[in-house]
């Protein structure tokens, strides 16, 4: 299995829209891109710790490729705009990819700059970071497949 770590604003959605992609087999919400190794949901919702919502995806590479997950992380949330996502605002909600290896900072680049070029977001600029990995934190179990365990519609818009 592989794993990609992405940052587009809260997590839960993040999280339900990964889940929902053939050849993942798992989707964990957890915190990362900060200073503070002990990390809990309220710290880092104070936008006080550099930490950032994120979703680590375990994804089988027969199935589902790194690029094909950057596409859906692409479509899924507001690119332009700058730590935050809707109503969700701080640094904690910034669009991040956080890569694994030379190859996934090659493939985010590359996907940065298609979409970039594509026209979907007219002038706006994209400004989404693509930085090395740091600690992942898990998030608190509440956290965990939220929008199941909670009968609740996906938080995310598709933009």
């Amino acid at each position: 299995m592989a794993l990609a770590t992405f940052g587009a604003g809260c997590f839960w959605g993040v999280e339900y829209f990964f889940r929902e992609i053939n050849g993942v087999n798992n989707a964990t919400c957890g915190y990362m891109g900060g200073k503070d190794s002990a990390t809990t949901y309220k710290e880092v919702k104070s936008g006080t710790t550099g930490h950032a919502e994120v979703v680590q995806v375990e994804f089988d590479e027969n199935v589902v490729s790194y690029d094909d997950l950057l596409d859906v992380f692409w479509k899924n949330h507001n690119p332009t705009q700058l730590n935050m996502q809707g109503g969700d605002i701080g640094t904690q909600y910034r669009s991040t990819i956080f890569f694994h290896d030379k190859q996934q900072k090659a493939q985010a680049e590359a996907s940065k700059l298609a979409f970039a070029r594509s026209g979907r977001w007219g002038t706006r600029h994209i400004v989404t970071e693509i930085v090395p990995l740091q600690t992942f934190h898990i998030a608190e179990d509440y956290h965990q497949n939220y929008l199941e365990k909670n009968n609740l519609p996906s938080c995310h818009l598709t933009y």
